[in-house]
Order: C-alpha cells, then structure tokens, then sequence
C-alpha cells in the first residue's frame, strides 16, 4: 500500500509539472493547485464522544473541463499521537472526482478589486491507508489497515497576484470504511485552509 501511495505522489506531480509546462501556451489547459493544513475530527469506537484532531496537510490539484465543472484530485496525510496512552494513528489517503468551481467576481469585483474569488464543491472517491495504530479485525490485530475512502465538500479561494491566492476555508465531510469491530464507518469533519496557485488563462 505504501508503494501505492508513493505511486499517487508521483503521479500528481507529474500531472502537476505537465499542466505549469502546457500553462505556458495560448491554447493550454488551466488548472489550480493548493497546499493546505488539515485539522480532521474524528473519534473513538465505544465511547460517548472519544473526539480528537487529526492533523497534517494536503497537496491538490484541478483541472476545468467546461463550464466550471473539472476534474480534482487530492493527497493527503495526518497525524494523532497518544490518541489514548500509547496510541497514535496516522492516516493518508488519495482521492479524485468532480469538482464545480463558480466564480463570484461579477458581484464581489466592486470591493475586492482584481482579486478573483471562487467558490468550489467536490465529490472524492479513492483508498486510505491507516497506520501506527491497532486496527481490530475478527482475525486478530494489526498495525495498518487500508479502506474505502470519501469526500464531500467544498470551500473559498481568493486570488492575489501573479497566480497566487489563498484558500480562505474548506469544509468537508469524510467517511472511511476502517474494520473497527462495530459498523466499520468513520464520519470526520475535515477543515482545511492554505495557499493556492493558478496556471494558465482563466
């Protein structure tokens, strides 16, 4: 799983470099990056509340396709140590599929100038792999476990200069579909904010 995880890095970076070189042409694609700190709420199994942070970061990219609806894909990874005494977890996970993007600046240009402001909603799929932490199946327990990854949400980006911008917030719900020994689904809250880069004509 690790090497599968390597593998989506590599190939995010590279569809990461092909877009910034093809950018540089009339005729090419834009598209949208974003780096972000996370903070991911999540809780224990069997317990009332049992809540605590995950935290750690994320790398991203978007491309348009046509009329504000594109295609994104998302990495991310993060991290909770002594969770309960002794127990951490770390957590990474690759997730693609649609995203809408609408651009606000006919009603926000007035009074944030040539700032361009967007407001994005997305619906991921992909795989997480969890690990430095007991995963309980009815064969026994693990050190790492791999499962079934979602993510719905959405969130505001503000352009500055030279392509530049910030991701002001995003809200998105994840589920996760770990072996827990009780119904197997984690409902988090992920909220993220961070620095955004544009390449191409918009």
């Amino acid at each position: 799983m690790i090497r599968t995880f390597a593998g989506a890095t590599l190939l995010l970076g590279a569809l990461a470099f092909t877009l910034t070189a093809r950018a540089q042409q009339s005729d090419s694609p834009s598209a949208d990056f974003a780096v972000t700190y996370n903070l991911e709420r999540a809780k224990l199994v069997f317990v009332d509340c049992g809540c605590f942070w995950l935290q750690g970061g994320s790398l991203d990219v978007a491309v348009p396709v046509f009329h504000g609806l594109g295609i994104a894909a998302t990495l991310t990874g993060e991290h909770k140590a002594n969770i309960t005494p002794g127990v951490d977890l770390s957590k990474i996970a690759f997730m693609a599929g649609p995203r809408y993007t609408f651009d606000t600046r006919r009603w926000t240009g007035h009074f944030l100038g040539e700032h361009r402001v967007s407001i994005f909603g997305e619906g991921l799929i992909g795989s997480a792999h969890g690990f430095d932490a007991p995963f309980p199946t009815t064969s026994g327990t693990f050190g790492s476990a791999n499962a079934l990854s979602l993510q719905f949400g959405g969130g505001l980006n503000v352009g500055l200069s030279r392509g530049f911008g910030v991701r002001a917030f995003e809200v998105d719900y994840v589920r996760t579909r770990f072996r827990d020994l009780a119904d197997n689904i984690q409902n988090d809250l992920r909220l993220a904010f961070g620095v955004t880069y544009h390449v191409g004509q918009r």
